[in-house]
């Protein structure tokens, strides 16, 4: 039987023929010169891209064993998350690019060591919104069989039934809306201040935080985002959270109200009461001018000031939530 989509008017986040943020979110700074910008994206930095290969750490995905959630990020936002035999991908990028083009937004030497062979059976696949660095359709096609159920941003659905997936193992999700994946693990999609969209349409799907709720505990998965007032809400509704997953990087003074800058980062653990913050968006692509370890020295500076306890795994390195996590600055190099 086809799956009847939801109706995105029906949404009150759905206004004008699009989905909106919940604040003024202009795409560009006021002031931004767009020719300057094209100047300096197509002569971008040396130090925009790593000198040598990314470091890793090889993990048996398959053999985790683990009572407590443990993450394993795969580098910029794609990561596994583990607990008493129950395997969650969050936002899967394994292709090698972030683009519609292999030849487009390669991934660094030595982060893309994981590759779709590697990972486990997934019992639930959540995919925040529809940008190439977020739904990499090669990816979902490949885990397709191993997968048992996908849950996404209002709108995104057809995109992942575009990968050969059957529609009604995909749950669509509205801001603030439930689902009871398990008696131990809920699912709550909350708001995120960014934009949808592949090729020239915008709007078209919503895009979206979770908070994940697993055998008792709360994990924040951040997607992609704007500093905003949202964060705070979240926090008074669904805090406080044991770890947040935020973004911390490929920001710009000139878009900085859909990507956060690795300060308000640590500010956006704050304000969801976080007991400890995880640091992705960042180590695996291209998508900005700031030299490519620029993101974890801000925030880990930031963090480490404001007595923020912070996570720097490398790609492959688990983490345990309720643990103190070895700090090392790997990424000097």
């Amino acid at each position: 039987m086809k799956k009847q989509w939801r109706i995105l008017t029906e949404s009150r986040n759905y206004k004008e023929g699009k989905f909106l943020n919940l604040e003024y979110t202009p795409m560009m700074t006021e002031g931004t010169s767009m020719s300057k910008m094209l100047v300096e994206y197509f002569r971008p930095p040396a130090t925009a891209v790593p000198a040598s290969e990314i470091p890793s750490v090889r993990t048996d995905l398959k053999a985790l064993r683990s009572d407590k959630p443990v993450i394993v990020w795969f580098g910029h936002s794609s990561y596994l998350i583990h607990c008493k035999g129950i395997n969650i991908l969050v936002d899967p990028v394994l292709s090698g690019h972030a683009s519609p083009l292999r030849t487009m937004v390669k991934a660094f030497p030595g982060a893309n060591v994981y590759q779709t062979e590697d990972m486990p059976a997934i019992d639930y696949m959540i995919i925040t919104h529809n940008h190439y660095d977020h739904l990499d359709k090669k990816t979902i096609k490949k885990l397709r069989p191993q997968t048992k159920a996908y849950y996404t941003s209002l709108g995104v659905g057809k995109d992942i039934a575009g990968c050969s997936v059957n529609d009604q193992d995909i749950t669509e999700m509205d801001w603030w809306e439930t689902e009871q994946l398990s008696p131990e693990i809920s699912l709550t999609a909350t708001p995120a201040r960014h934009f949808s969209g592949r090729g020239l349409k915008r709007g078209g799907s919503l895009w979206s935080s979770f908070v994940l709720r697993i055998y008792g505990y709360t994990i924040f998965i951040g997607g992609d985002s704007g500093y905003g007032a949202h964060f705070k809400e979240i926090g008074e509704k669904q805090g406080p959270v044991d770890i947040a997953i935020l973004e911390c990087g490929q920001y710009n003074e000139a878009w900085k109200h859909i990507h956060m800058m690795p300060e308000e980062t640590v500010q956006a653990a704050f304000d969801l009461k976080a007991k400890m913050l995880l640091p992705v968006h960042w180590a695996k692509f291209k998508l900005a001018l700031h030299p490519w370890n620029e993101p974890i020295e801000r925030v880990t500076k930031a963090a480490v000031a404001q007595h923020m306890p912070i996570a720097t795994p490398m790609i492959g390195q688990p983490v345990t939530v309720g643990k103190q996590p070895v700090i090392t600055s790997w990424w000097n190099f």
